[in-house]
Parts: structure tokens; C-alpha cells; sequence
């Protein structure tokens, strides 16, 4: 590389160095504008959740035990619509929305409506829940499966039954999914997709409850 060519880089290089320097100084004000407006986002956020969403949660959360009392009793419309001194999931959902106790009442609520007889509320409450708990989530999904079985849609009910066999991922929910998948398979007519399902439930979960009896549905399955 000649002498020349070396010049002529290393003044393109300090060209650039001055060019940058000369757009911080010519932006200055934009620049501490906009690094300004970035702090106090984050100071009015962080506000948010410690001084309006922290003690709502706590209000929200003493308001719903109650709620869950009468759910725990299978009073499913006082669950529901509370009573006189309670508000019920439904109210909880209405007034603390954007709280995680709010996402915790869709759960409740739709297995309420669910337990009544209620598919599409169930299902519609059901599938609003959004929760990180693998086995409240997978239970969401389980009862959703079951509402779709009550509407004899068992093509979504055969998805939400996958879905919660999925996120349990547990010795305990997984086989009790996968059993429901099976006899969703069989009202599909799908008998060899149900005898591979509970085939599964022996390899996989040996010692689950639904293992003990399974070589029956296997044995149904296969005759058909």
C-alpha cells in the first residue's frame, strides 16, 4: 500500500470522525430531548405498576376470595355474580382488568360456566386466560377441550386436548389429556389415532391412573 493510499484512508477516516462529531453537536438538543423523554417513560412506568396496578392487585385479590370460596363449594352463580357484600369473577374482571387476579378469574369464571352447562361462556372465559402456572394453564385448555366435547365439536376439542397434554408435561395432567384425546379420537371414528393415544398413556405414564385400565380402551379401539 503506498504512501498515498494510507493519507488518503486516514483522512477519510477523520473525516468521518468529524462528521460525526458535528452531527452529536448539530442534534445536541434532539438527542437530550429524546434520551429525556426516554427516562421519564420509564419513571412513569415504573409508577404505574408500584402506585396504581401494585395496590389494586391487593384490593383485587382480597375482593375475589370470597369468589373463591363459593367456587370451592360448587356455588357456581354466587361464583359468578357474588353476592350482596362480594363481587363475583365476573365484577373482579370488569374492575381490576389489567391485574394478574383479573387473568386468575377467567379461569375461574369459565370453569363456573363450564360446571353449568354454559359452553360458550366457558369457552369464551377459557381461552381469555393468560397465566405462566404450566398446570392452571393446562387445565384452562383441558376444560376448554371439554366444553368443545359438550358441543360435539370434536375436531377443537382434539386441538385444545394436544394443547393441554403439551403444556402439563407432568406425569399427572399429560395422561389424563391424552386419555380425553383418545375418546375424542374415538367419537371422531379415528380408532387407530385412539388406540395409538392410550398406547402412549402405557409407554409413556406406566403408573398413572389411567394406565391401570387402559389395555381395555386399547383392546375397543382396535376392534372397531
Amino acid at each position: 500500500m503506498s504512501a498515498t493510499e494510507v493519507n488518503t484512508k486516514s483522512t477519510a477516516n477523520q473525516n468521518n470522525v468529524v462528521k460525526s462529531g458535528s452531527f452529536v453537536q448539530e442534534n445536541q438538543k434532539s438527542l437530550l430531548f429524546i434520551a429525556a423523554a426516554i427516562v421519564v417513560m420509564i419513571i412513569i412506568y415504573v409508577a404505574y405498576l408500584k402506585l396504581y396496578l401494585a395496590p389494586r392487585e391487593v384490593t383485587a385479590a382480597n375482593q375475589m376470595h370470597v369468589a373463591q370460596d363459593f367456587w370451592a363449594k360448587k356455588d357456581w352463580d354466587k361464583a359468578i355474580n357474588g353476592d350482596a357484600g362480594y363481587p363475583g369473577f365476573k365484577k373482579i374482571i370488569t374492575d381490576y382488568s389489567n391485574t394478574k387476579v383479573a387473568n386468575l378469574a377467567y379461569f375461574y369464571l369459565g370453569t363456573a360456566y363450564l360446571n353449568k352447562g354454559e359452553y360458550r361462556q366457558a369457552i369464551d372465559n377459557l381461552t381469555n386466560y393468560r397465566g405462566d402456572d404450566n398446570m392452571v394453564a393446562a387445565e384452562a385448555l383441558g376444560s376448554t377441550g371439554d366444553a368443545y366435547v359438550e358441543l360435539k365439536d370434536y375436531d377443537k376439542a382434539e386441538t385444545y386436548f394436544k394443547k393441554a397434554v403439551d403444556k402439563a408435561g407432568n406425569k399427572f395432567l399429560s395422561p389424563f389429556y391424552l386419555k380425553k384425546l383418545g375418546l375424542v379420537y374415538e367419537a371422531k371414528k379415528d380408532n387407530k389415532s385412539a388406540a395409538d393415544t392410550y398406547k402412549k398413556i402405557k409407554t409413556d405414564y406406566p403408573e398413572s391412573a389411567e394406565a391401570q385400565n387402559i389395555d381395555e380402551y386399547i383392546a375397543r379401539a382396535e376392534a372397531k
